[in-house]
Order: structure tokens, then C-alpha cells, then sequence
């Protein structure tokens, strides 16, 4: 019996786990841990739960409640996130935040996400060497979530180091500093957030942003509570932050030592949306997702009990032999590439075309401004199993 725990991981898994999920997946992927947890690792077992929304639950109440005190600012926040609730709460709340993505705002965004990556690119070709988290990553989704929000530029600086703190309190071990930086952090973003919501209703009109689509859920039939209105505007800019700051430092950690794959791309850029696919199959921003077993479910050879909660390792499941030749090949021409990354079915990411747009204008317009861009260092991998990325990736453009 293989001995892997979640809580107990060391540093060579968070440089690299998939040597990890490969023996996993080879040998026992549905694993029972020892603290009575389970890692799933198949990609259809975990395409299945994703889509099982009557055997499997996203709520996290009983979960949460030992984990960071039931009456702690990181359980009221993380219990009211879209991410972390069924429906029928779930899917107004999510009705809300897809109604604002039309196509005609991201055709609009794009082209504002156009200008500001100018603007970061103009930045860095000053300095030639730069960090590509700090200096370039990091700064679209804020600006971008920002926008979506209505946050006003001047008062975005505190933004990033909130979204840290409250998303590393997700990891599987919270320490006593992590809780305090993550209570602090939910304190001080729902002040915030009330007061630009208050000044928001004084002059709501006919707005149709995010912002607004969420505060009209208040007077909806089925209305959400300015509770649940302010703690989805904080998993919007975390989630929102978390996953496309991630997906353009991995790709750029995975052009910049793919040679070959750099200079396809360069030649031929219509590749961009398959190779964005494959940055987020390859090194998944978002490496693990959770659920409850609300029913007895057999799944492979081994029956799941209610209370029984999952593991589901969406990192070694994009990297499944049976669905992926050559899972651990990186391809930006890879076709199909039914990726896992923004999970699947009801609870599919709301903002993945967000996402995806700023991947594929962030990779598109660097490699083509820099053409000797290259890595200037080491990069320093956040030390951390359900979200995968860099604090730090230092490159320079000549």
C-alpha cells in the first residue's frame, strides 16, 4: 500500500509532483490517505464526479468549519464563494457572473487587455531584465478583475497580497500565520468592498457590469444577501488572480525551456489557442478540487460512503495516458486536449474565456515583442499543492 498524504508533502513534490501522480495513477488512483481522505488521479473518475452533481457536493461547511473555526472571517468567506456551494445558490450566483461575460464585453476587453500589456511590455523593454511574475503576470488579472469590478484604478495596489493571503489558506496544511494573514486579509477586503458598494447604489443607474449583475441579485425572486454579494466579489478577483497569473507564468517557464515549441509558435501564431490549452493541461494553475460524498457511489472497484471526501487531482488527471499520448510531452499543436483545468460540467470555471483571452494576448504579444527573450535565472516555484505557479521568474529580453 502506497504511504501519500496531502497534509505531509515535501519539497520535491511541489518542485515537481508528477512523478508523484504517476505512481498514483499507476498503482492505486483512487488512494486511500492516512487521515481518511481520498486522492483520486483518473481523469474519468474525475470527469464523472466533476459532472455528478446529485452523488457529489461542492459545499465545504464541514469541512471548513475544524479547519479555520466556524466563526473565523476565512470560513464566512470561503462557505459564501460561488466555488464552494451547490445549487440553487450556486447557479444564480454563477447566473450573474456569466451574464456579464457576454461576447461583446470580452471583445471590449480584449482590446483593453491589448493596451495594457503594451503598457507592462513598454515597462520591461526599459529595464531588459525583469520578473515575469511581478512585473507582468501578476499585473494583468488585477487590472482585468478590477475592471470587471469597477474597482477604481488608484485603490488596486492592496488587491494581489489579499487574494495570496486568502487563497493559501486553502492548502491542505494551514498554519497558525497562514490563518492570520488569511483572517486579516478577509477583514480588511469586505471593508473595502462595502463601501464601494455603497457608493456603487448611490449611482447604480443602467450599469451592466459584474458589479452591477451581482447587486441586482439582491433583488432577484431567489435574492443573495450583501454577505454573499461581497464574499463572491473577493472569489471573483482570488479566483480570477490565482488561476490566469499562474497560467502565464507557467507558459512562459514552459516556452522559454521548449525551444522547439518557441520558435512553432513564433512561426506559426495561429497555434496560440491550442498552445494555451496545452500550458493549461501541462502545469495546471489550479492543480486540486474537492467534493463530498453525499450518497453511496461506486467508482472503479472501491465504494465510496457519504462523508467521504475527495481529493481530485486535476494535475496528474491532465496528464492520464489514456486520454493524452504522451502526457508528459509538451505540444502546443496538441489536438484534442480535453483538459481538466477548469474542471468540468455545473461547476466549470465562470471566468475561464477571461482567462484563456488574457493567455493568449499575454503569450502572443511578449514572444513577438522580445524575440531573444529568455530565462535570467532560476524561477521560485510557489511552495504550494493546489495551486501551482511562480513567485518569482526571472527573464530579459536580450
Amino acid at each position: 500500500m502506497l504511504s501519500f498524504a496531502p497534509a505531509n508533502l515535501g519539497p520535491e513534490f511541489y518542485r515537481d509532483p508528477y512523478p508523484t501522480y504517476r505512481m498514483l495513477s499507476e498503482q492505486e488512483p483512487i488512494h486511500l490517505c492516512p487521515d481518511g481522505t481520498w486522492f483520486l488521479t483518473r481523469y474519468a473518475d474525475l470527469d464523472r464526479i466533476y459532472r455528478d452533481r446529485r452523488s457529489f457536493s461542492s459545499d465545504k461547511k464541514a469541512v471548513f468549519a475544524p479547519k479555520f473555526g466556524a466563526h473565523s472571517p476565512l470560513y464566512e468567506h470561503h462557505t459564501n464563494s460561488l466555488v464552494f456551494n451547490d445549487p440553487p445558490y450556486h447557479t444564480r450566483v454563477r447566473r450573474a457572473i456569466v451574464g456579464a461575460l457576454t461576447p461583446h464585453v470580452l471583445k471590449d476587453m480584449a482590446r483593453s487587455v491589448a493596451c495594457l500589456i503594451d503598457r507592462l511590455l513598454t515597462q520591461i523593454e526599459l529595464k531588459g531584465e525583469f520578473d515575469a511574475i511581478e512585473d507582468f503576470a501578476a499585473a494583468i488579472p488585477v487590472e482585468v478583475i478590477g475592471n470587471l469590478l469597477s474597482v477604481p484604478q488608484a485603490e488596486r495596489g492592496p488587491l494581489r497580497e489579499w487574494s495570496l493571503a486568502i487563497l493559501g489558506a486553502l492548502e491542505p496544511v494551514l498554519t497558525p500565520e497562514q490563518q492570520q494573514r488569511g483572517d486579516a486579509a478577509v477583514v480588511d477586503f469586505l471593508a473595502y468592498l462595502r463601501t464601494l458598494v455603497a457608493q456603487r447604489r448611490r449611482n447604480l443607474a443602467d450599469d451592466d457590469d459584474m458589479l452591477a449583475r451581482l447587486m441586482r441579485e439582491e433583488g432577484a425572486a431567489e435574492p443573495i444577501s450583501e454577505t454573499e454579494l461581497l464574499h463572491n466579489c473577493v472569489f471573483l478577483l482570488n479566483a480570477g488572480h490565482e488561476t490566469t497569473t499562474n497560467l502565464i507564468g507557467n507558459a512562459l517557464q514552459l516556452l522559454l525551456t521548449h525551444d522547439d515549441q518557441l520558435q512553432r509558435l513564433r512561426t506559426d501564431p495561429t497555434l496560440i489557442n491550442s498552445a494555451v490549452e496545452e500550458f493549461l493541461r501541462c502545469e495546471s494553475p489550479n492543480q486540486l478540487g474537492n467534493r463530498l460524498v453525499v450518497e453511496p457511489v461506486q467508482i472503479a472497484d472501491t465504494l465510496l460512503q457519504p462523508g467521504a471526501y475527495l481529493h481530485l487531482c486535476i494535475g496528474a488527471a491532465n496528464r492520464d495516458p489514456v486520454v493524452f499520448p504522451e502526457p508528459d510531452r509538451f505540444d502546443v499543436a496538441r489536438t484534442p486536449n480535453h483538459h481538466l483545468a477548469f474542471a468540468a460540467g455545473g461547476h466549470a470555471c465562470a471566468g475561464m474565456s477571461v482567462a484563456r483571452l488574457e493567455g493568449q494576448l499575454a503569450i502572443q504579444q511578449i514572444i513577438r515583442r522580445f524575440p531573444r527573450l529568455r530565462l535570467n535565472g532560476a524561477g521560485v516555484r510557489s511552495m504550494r499543492a493546489r495551486f501551482r505557479g511562480f513567485r518569482s521568474l526571472p527573464l530579459a529580453t536580450h
